[in-house]
């Protein structure tokens, strides 16, 4: 592989500068950039400046001279801006050894992205094939942008309240969620940052109280991808979602939005990707980490020659348990707190922080968890794991994970709800654990100390079927039946009104059960991918969300709405420690629940009052017949009648009301559910009328 320099243009020779922080850094005082970048194995670094009206040449060449311009591992320079002049980006010419079989892939005569840097531009002739190939990339590769000379800090960040028993999370795709002419945002800025901000109002009354953002990260334009689990650099908000693609707006509109979203009390998560890069597969696009250090950056089967792990599946693992990509993945999570304001981050396949240097699996509690941990905590910051890792060798759900105050997606709760509601046998005594706070998986006793909370609890996500694609397709691998006809077209009466029961079942299991919840952007109306489970690469009709749906759906939406209201009044569901003494579990005649393989009926009783709160009576039927359920002695007596609040059967808008509109069940000696569906009675206690109206 040739190593020859990049075209000759002005060189400067700089000062010494310091090595850290790493990235480009604009020092008001001195009127000057430091630069610092990591190489390891490098034999020769030269920083590349470019003006905007040329790109291919660069205005300034500053080769980095040892030992002036290098301690340790890390390569820096000063650079005054009388030097720098008009210069708007930075790239680097990296020279060292091209050794495969070592992991070692210098070739100076590529163009090379700051890892670290907070702005990417890609000029016009951005060329992926030109970086999967020998060669020189000059003009046809993305270029860090410089920061700003301006002496102005970010605005202060307000933070929302932090919410408990009432948070409620919202998985969402910043360009689908209003790209489609339907969401009613001015043309120029569907699928933005802005035109999230514009639907805010929505989210409000929708009672939602945290957004978590599928990926964000600046990803290469040209790579396919569409939900954004391919990043290029983990400091850039994706200039695609800008309202018109530039990096210095998608800073803005991203900061802009987050403020907006505090102020009407909402958080926001963003899905992060730490585990690979879209330098993609071997043979894959050297944009950056590949050119400047391979073998430091990326992870190794342990051996010779150099082989990439695929833990991922891309391809191509960030090596999580050395220093320099600890290091980057911390800056990085503390770049999206501190200056742009986030609330949480979700880790995508973040049992891949468990692998050590060596390549085995560490079960107590890895460097970068511990780190994160730090941080999080520095910073009140919610940390979410989806806890396994993309080749299947690692499932750590529950107490495996070594991060033992995160919360994890809990695919169980999904795959059991969802087995349940297809009409699986042995489902019952699953659903009792689920709904109670998978305490098998989280276990509250004195040894563990785990919290129900730290179960995010779903039905659906943007990785599998839509709720509404759940009850219109047969797939075996998504637990899924399709209610008695395949598509979410044409299908008859009986068949869409089942589908529609089922829905309400979904969300009706989902908000009841103890846990943090959260549903996926456009769930809440009916959005189907058309029984898709993996349209990763869609920008189109299948991803985008048609809000015509809000309006067609609107009793189903209604129903949601309501429903996130009603667990938001009732603290005695979603609680800090298990419901313990507080629940009862009952079957159709009142006493024990049937838990034989056949049975698929269930109801509980759950006293409000040790959180001072109404009591609850749920149930839950499974079977295609209507049943007659009796109420059970722990539920007689105490309080007021008991009131309808819930029917899954009911026509809207009956189907939930408020309490206040609820009228007291009639014979209570046997309530009637209809068949797939859940009822939920309501009951004040009498000390908490007294209270009442006594305030």
């Amino acid at each position: 592989m040739p190593n020859a320099p990049l075209p000759t243009s002005p060189s400067f020779t700089a000062s010494d500068g310091a090595p850290f922080p790493p990235g480009a850094l604009w020092l008001p005082d001195e009127q000057a950039f430091n630069f610092s970048i990591f190489s390891r194995n490098a034999t020769a670094i030269t920083l590349l400046l470019y003006r905007a009206d040329d790109l291919a040449t660069p205005c300034l060449r500053v080769p980095f001279r040892l030992p002036h311009n290098k301690t340790g591992d890390m390569w820096h320079a000063r650079v005054p801006a009388s030097h720098a002049g008009d210069a708007c980006y930075y790239g680097y010419s990296v020279a060292g050894p091209c050794r495969p079989e070592d992991g070692l892939l210098f070739d100076a005569e590529k163009l090379l992205l700051d890892p670290y840097a907070r702005g990417v531009f890609f000029p016009p002739g951005f060329d992926r094939a030109a970086a999967c190939r020998p060669g020189p990339t000059a003009g046809r590769a993305p270029l860090g942008v410089l920061p700003g000379r301006a002496d102005t800090p970010p605005p202060p960040i307000r933070r929302p309240r932090r919410h408990d028993h009432d948070l409620v999370i919202y998985e969402l795709h910043v360009r689908a969620f209003t790209r489609d002419p339907s969401s009613g945002v001015p043309a120029a800025w569907r699928g933005s940052y802005a035109a999230l901000t514009a639907r805010i109002p929505y989210l409000k009354a929708l009672g939602i109280t945290a957004v978590e953002l599928m990926p964000v990260f600046q990803r290469d334009p040209l790579h396919g991808t569409f939900w954004g689990y391919m990043p290029l650099n983990f400091f850039s908000p994706h200039a695609g979602y800008a309202s018109d693609g530039t990096v210095d707006t998608a800073l803005r509109e991203f900061r802009e939005m987050v403020a907006a979203l505090h102020e009407a009390e909402i958080e926001l998560f963003l899905d992060v990707v730490y585990n690979h890069t879209a330098e993609d597969h071997s043979g894959g696009p050297v944009w950056s980490y590949r050119g400047i250090d391979n073998a430091s950056y990326y992870s190794s089967t342990p051996g010779t020659p150099f082989r990439a792990t695929n833990r991922s599946g891309c391809g191509n693992d960030l090596d999580v348990a050395a220093p320099v990509v600890r290091q980057l993945i911390l800056s990085s999570v503390w770049f999206w707190i501190a200056e742009m304001g986030i609330d949480g981050l979700r880790f995508d396949l973040a049992s891949t922080f468990s692998v050590d240097e060596t390549g085995h699996v560490d079960p107590t509690e890895p460097p970068i968890v511990t780190e994160l941990s730090d941080t999080a905590h520095h910073w009140h910051t919610r940390l979410i794991a989806e806890p396994w890792a993309g080749d299947g060798s690692l499932m750590q759900l529950g107490r495996a994970f070594p991060g033992r105050t995160w919360r994890q997606w809990n695919a169980r709760f999904r795959d059991d709800v969802r087995r349940f509601l297809r009409g699986d046998q042995g489902c019952v005594p699953l659903l009792m654990t689920r709904l109670y706070g998978s305490t098998d998986l989280f276990p509250d006793d004195r040894a563990h100390a785990a919290r129900p909370y730290q179960s995010i609890n779903y039905l659906a996500s943007h990785d599998g079927l839509t709720l509404r694609d759940l009850f219109s397709y047969d797939d075996p691998g998504q637990f899924a039946a399709n209610c008695g006809h395949q598509g979410a077209a044409d299908a008859p009466e009986p068949v869409q009104a089942l589908r529609r029961r089922q829905t309400r079942n979904g969300f009706c299991l989902l908000m009841l059960a103890n846990g943090t919840p959260m549903f996926q952007a456009g769930d809440e109306f009916g959005h189907s991918r058309g029984g898709d489970p993996n349209p990763y690469d869609r920008d189109d009709t299948t991803n985008w969300l048609d809000w015509r749906l809000t309006e067609n759906e609107a009793p189903l939406l209604r129903f949601v709405r309501m429903l996130v209201a009603f667990r938001a009044a009732h603290p005695s569901i979603a609680r800090s420690v298990g419901w313990r003494d507080d629940v009862s579990w009952h079957g159709v005649d009142g006493g024990d629940p049937d838990l034989r393989p056949v049975s698929r009926s269930l109801a509980f009783f759950l006293r409000g009052a040790t959180m001072e709160d109404d009591d609850l009576y749920v149930l839950i039927n499974g079977w295609d017949d209507t049943l007659h359920f009796a109420l059970p002695e722990a539920a007689q007596g105490a309080g007021t009648a008991w009131r309808g609040v819930i029917d899954t059967a009911a026509a809207p808008p009956a189907d939930i009301l408020p309490p206040e509109a609820a009228l007291p069940v009639g014979d209570m000696e046997r309530l009637t559910v209809q068949a797939r569906a859940i009822r939920v009675l309501l009951r004040t206690r009498r000390d908490k009328t007294r209270q009442d109206n006594t305030r």
